[in-house]
């Protein structure tokens, strides 16, 4: 199972003026994909969609956690679907409005009317939406 790094990285790193920099907090202008991207050593993105047919149904044996809900990327390799106990919604994100990217590191996020499609240098990423989703 790979936990998703940035929630690892929410977790074990306290919250600093010096992080602010490091963390990018955004949603769909609907309002139900909620996304991060971070720099440092946990350096990605995640997005959660708050409501969405599943796609990806079966969790694998040892995610006893949220999963099918939460993908993301790192700065290298694939996309995956996230094993998550949290979320990354923030009273602070700002709408990235359809048509319009947001880049952090080597990772960039795009707000389309289809959904949100977030992909690493290497091409690889995701692209979520309510009806479906998918990782590459």
């Amino acid at each position: 199972m790979k936990l998703s790094r940035l929630v690892l990285a929410c977790a074990l790193i306290p919250a600093s003026s010096a992080l602010a920099d490091d963390m990018l907090f955004f949603r769909s202008p609907t309002g139900n994909i909620a996304c991060m991207l971070a720099t440092g050593e946990f350096a990605g993105a995640r997005c959660d969609l708050l409501e969405l047919t599943k796609t990806f149904r079966k969790p694998p044996t040892d995610c006893e956690l949220d999963w099918g809900s939460s993908f993301s990327v790192d700065t290298r390799g694939k996309g995956y679907v996230g094993c998550v106990g949290d979320a990354v919604v923030s009273p602070d994100a700002f709408t990235l409005d359809y048509g319009k990217s947001v880049t952090l590191g080597t990772v960039t996020c795009t707000s389309e009317t289809t959904g949100m499609t977030c992909t690493n240098g290497q091409g690889h990423g995701f692209s979520v939406a309510k009806a479906k989703q998918r990782v590459f």
